[in-house]
């Protein structure tokens, strides 16, 4: 035993004399070790980071742990949506049946069933929005509503309604000036060319009042076309149970309004959607300038992007100039004067003069303020961006949608044709930590009732209709093989006595009130649990109460299902992500490769340098064995030789990973420049963590590779023999 202990101290020591007695060629290859040592170290941080980020964001928002869908789908689950769109999916017929299975297998606490899709969203144009308000006014006045508040506002909206044809009559000038007059699609718009010159005169709006819903027809059919804005837009949501989906995703809040009551109809608009879609233009240029600035230090002087949404704002001031009406301009500009005087931003005096159709001398000010405003640079923005939101933004419509509105929602149904439901707006949803994702933002929630109903799936509601129906017009269930006889063999029955009904020309003019009235019946119901869970899904989110313990419960599933005849397909969180998923695979993917290729590459530098080293030792070695070393001491000697530059210097480049990562977060991390970063990252910016996992396991496969660069070099000096290496000349 002692004899051993004495060769292994005499082993060391050797080894640890070659290394000093060599410095240059030790720290050539100690360098090799350190940075492969620091890549390892540093890459293995980001990939658990990225990893870790990833599934936040997914089980936190749309995945859970894992998902399950109708097996005889035709396409795969894609949560966050495909190349080809949205996934295929057959739905499952009886989603209580699924929940009931499926609640029962251990380690399953939760089943939430969901169906996603895209929808049309009607908002209305800014024209539109005056229409509606100033049919409201002509609706409750018909209706025997004279109070001197009702006068006033009658005549404030008919105002507005004047000013904005009045600012569509300069625009259409403005057009005319450089239009092909002559061109085909110039001339199929004539006849709202000529209808928009009518309702610019005095005598229209003298017989407004003897046949208000005529002229109100007019406006809306004839000129509000002219306007030529979007009047719809196209949401992504996900029809679900709004109580089980906030249980079961943490990082879902409500950042405006409130949530769905439980067991209600409604809707939440993805908070990112109604700022990237819904919100007017020249806000959101505002924050994604002051976002740059802030959080980036872009700077207008330097940043063409920002110097080019300086410029569209500057000439994107007509859809504000449309929503304000005369009295409303006049505060406005009043406001802005006096904002801008106090900010230096040196306003224009008033112009004065006669009151037109646009409202006052003072609103004709309005428009060189406004792009007074919005002509901004680094040194005024911040104040700029105060007086906005503090004196103009208050006063107009910033969303298309908000937060109350009843909004209609249209989608082709299972069978081809389009339903729609009409459906509350109870508040804005946002993801905490993956706020300004467009991945997980722009998505929105339905209640799952109002999904059944828009594409086509039987609802308790509509059964009750279908029977109402059936009753009402005599209507009765016949065998198919006496079907044509009852079509075309039947008697004929005789007419029914005919009668007239006076036409309700209010009821032609149906306001977003009346909408909202006739839909109040749905909203208000209360749903109860066996009614929401007893119907069809599309899919639904599995939420383990250990997730660790993953693929053995999504066994556990299949084993159910396929018990119970369930027909279901399991997927877990990843695969479930579809693209996003993917992208997380080849970031992985691109990062080891990369940790391969550098890792291939000391394997071979560090076994050349060896093999030269050895070549160089071979008269060195062949004493050794000539004194009574034995072959398996030259070849331990060598390996504890390279096993200590591995150990010595990937410690160090440990070390060195380690501060790496330290600065990376104390800089603020890697930022998130697209939406699928600011996804995969989970946050505005990358934060790498050092685990001590990650650690021990590059420091091992460093050294690793070491010993087994220097393997090769040890057998060649394993068969030195000590007449040959006698025998070799300096």
């Amino acid at each position: 035993m002692g004899a051993r202990r004495d060769a292994v101290r005499v082993l060391l020591r050797i080894a640890l004399r070659n290394l000093t007695a060599a410095p240059v060629r030790t720290g050539i290859l100690g360098a090799i070790i350190l940075v492969g040592s620091l890549i390892v170290v540093v890459g293995s941080s980001l990939l658990d980071s990225i990893d870790r980020g990833m599934r936040t964001s997914v089980q936190g928002s749309l995945g859970g742990h894992a998902q399950v869908y109708a097996a005889r789908s035709e396409g795969a689950l894609e949560l966050y949506g495909g190349l080809r769109g949205e996934s295929l999916l057959e739905p499952i017929e009886d989603f209580a049946k699924v929940k009931e299975v499926l609640s029962k297998v251990p380690n399953v606490k939760q089943v939430v069933p969901m169906g996603i899709d895209q929808a049309m969203v009607a908002t209305g144009t800014t024209f539109d929005v005056a229409l509606e308000r100033l049919r409201e006014d002509v609706r409750r006045m018909e209706a025997g509503d004279a109070s001197p508040e009702r006068l006033r506002l009658y005549a404030s909206h008919q105002a507005h309604v004047r000013r904005m044809v009045g600012l569509l009559g300069e625009d259409l000038q403005q057009a005319r000036v450089i239009a092909d007059l002559e061109s085909r699609e110039i001339k199929s718009r004539m006849d709202e060319f000529d209808a928009l010159r009518r309702v610019g005169g005095e005598e229209f709006w003298r017989d407004f009042e003897k046949d208000r819903y005529r002229a109100l027809e007019f406006l809306e059919n004839r000129v509000a076309p002219v306007a030529m804005e979007n009047s719809f837009t196209f949401i992504r949501y996900v029809g679900t149970d709004v109580e089980a989906f906030f249980r079961a995703f943490p990082l879902a809040e409500v950042a405006e309004g409130r949530a769905i009551p439980p067991g209600r109809r409604g809707v939440l608009i993805g908070k990112q959607f109604a700022e990237e879609w819904l919100k007017l233009k020249n806000a959101r240029r505002l924050d994604q300038i002051k976002d740059l600035r802030d959080r980036r230090g872009k700077t207008i002087a330097k940043d063409e992007e920002l110097q080019r949404w300086v410029r569209d704002n500057r000439r994107g001031i007509r859809e504000i100039l449309l929503q304000l009406d005369p009295v409303s301009a006049d505060d406005v500009a009043a406001r802005l004067r006096a904002a801008m005087a106090v900010a230096g931003a040196e306003p224009l005096a008033p112009q004065g003069g006669p009151k037109t159709e646009r409202g006052s001398a003072a609103s004709t000010d309005l428009e060189p303020l406004l792009v007074r405003l919005f002509e901004t640079t680094d040194e005024d923005f911040d104040a700029k961006y105060r007086i906005f939101y503090e004196v103009v933004a208050p006063r107009i419509r910033l969303y298309k949608i908000n937060v109350g509105d009843t909004i209609t929602v249209k989608a082709p149904s299972k069978s081809g044709y389009f339903s729609s439901v009409n459906v509350k707006v109870y508040g804005f949803l946002q993801f905490k930590g993956i706020e300004r994702s467009g991945i997980a933002g722009m998505m929105s929630v339905m209640d799952l009732m109002s999904f059944r109903d828009l594409y086509g799936y039987l609802t308790r509601e509509k059964a009750d209709e279908i029977r109402r129906l059936k009753a009402r017009m005599g209507a009765r269930e016949v065998r198919r093989e006496d079907a044509e006889a009852e079509l075309f063999g039947a008697p004929a029955a005789p007419p029914a006595a005919s009668r007239s009904e006076a036409i309700d020309e209010r009821g032609l003019v149906l306001g977003a009130a009346d909408r909202a009235e006739r839909a109040a019946d749905l909203s208000s119901r209360v749903y109860a649990q066996e009614e929401i869970d007893g119907g069809v899904a599309l899919n639904a989110a599995i939420i383990l109460d250990d997730p660790g313990a993953l693929r053995p419960t999504m066994k556990a599933i299949e084993a159910a299902s396929a018990r119970t005849g369930l027909g279901l397909k399991v997927v877990d969180w990843q695969q479930a992500a579809g693209t996003v998923g993917l992208f997380l695979t080849l970031m992985r993917g691109v990062l080891l490769f990369a940790v391969v290729i550098f890792l291939g590459i000391a394997l071979v530098v560090i076994n050349n340098a060896m093999v030269m080293a050895t070549l160089q030792r071979v008269k060195e070695i062949g004493t050794m064995r000539a004194i009574g070393a034995q072959r398996a001491f030259v070849v331990v000697m060598l390996l504890v030789e390279i096993g200590t530059i591995g150990i010595t210097f990937g410690l160090a480049g440990a070390a060195l990973g380690g501060v790496v990562v330290r600065a990376i977060r104390a800089f603020g991390g890697i930022p998130a420049t697209t939406d699928m970063l600011y996804f995969v990252f989970s946050g505005p910016s990358l934060l790498p963590r050092l685990g001590t996992a990650s650690l021990v396991g590059s420091l091992v496969l460093v050294v690793v590779v070491a010993v087994l660069s220097g393997l090769y070099p040890a057998l060649i000096a394993m068969k030195v023999t000590p007449v040959e290496a006698m025998a070799t000349e300096d």
